[in-house]
C-alpha cells in the first residue's frame, strides 16, 4: 500500500512538473530558484508521502507543498516578487509588467496565492479552497477583496 502511494506520487510529480514550476516561478521570478523549489518539493513529497492517510488527497497535498516551499523561500530571501510572465498584458495598457508585479506583491500571501492559482493556473475556486484548506466562500471573499484592491490601484483617478 505504501509503495503504491509512492508510485502515484512520482506519477503526479512527473505529470504536473511544469505546473509546479510555473507556480514556484510566479513566486520567486527566477528560473533556477523555481527549479530548486520544485526539486525540494519533490524530495519532501517522496520523503513524506507514506505518512499521507488518503491517497485521493495526494495531488492537492503536493500543490500545497510547492506553495509552502515557495513561501518559505521568499521568507528566507526576504523578497516578495511575483512574475506575471504567463499573463498577457494588453498593448494599449499604459502600465508596465513591473507595475503588475509590484501590485501583486503588495497583496497578502494567501490573497496573492489565490489570484495566482485562479488567473495564472486557471484553477476553479473549489480546487483552490481544497489546496489552501479554506472554505470556498472564504476563497471567494479573499479573491474579491484582492481584486477590489488591485482595481482601486489600477483605475485612474477621476478628475
Amino acid at each position: 500500500m505504501k509503495q503504491k502511494i509512492e508510485a502515484e506520487a512520482e506519477r503526479i510529480l512527473l505529470k504536473n512538473y511544469e505546473s509546479y514550476y510555473r507556480l514556484a516561478y510566479s513566486y520567486v521570478k527566477n528560473e533556477q530558484d523555481a527549479l530548486d523549489i520544485v526539486q525540494e518539493s519533490a524530495y519532501r513529497v517522496i520523503k513524506e508521502c507514506r505518512k499521507l492517510r488518503q491517497e485521493n488527497y495526494l495531488s492537492t497535498w503536493i500543490y500545497r507543498i510547492v506553495i509552502n516551499a515557495s513561501i518559505d523561500y521568499l521568507r528566507k530571501q526576504k523578497t516578495d516578487r511575483v512574475s506575471l510572465d504567463e499573463v498577457e498584458i494588453p498593448q494599449e495598457d499604459h502600465y508596465k509588467e513591473d507595475d503588475y508585479l509590484e501590485l501583486l506583491s503588495s497583496l497578502e500571501e494567501k490573497d496573492r496565492t489565490i489570484v495566482i492559482l485562479k488567473y495564472i493556473e486557471e484553477w476553479k475556486l473549489e480546487e483552490i479552497a481544497e489546496i489552501l484548506e479554506m472554505n470556498v466562500s472564504t476563497v471567494k471573499a479573499r479573491l474579491y477583496r484582492a481584486l477590489k484592491k488591485l482595481k482601486i490601484v489600477l483605475e485612474p483617478e477621476a478628475t
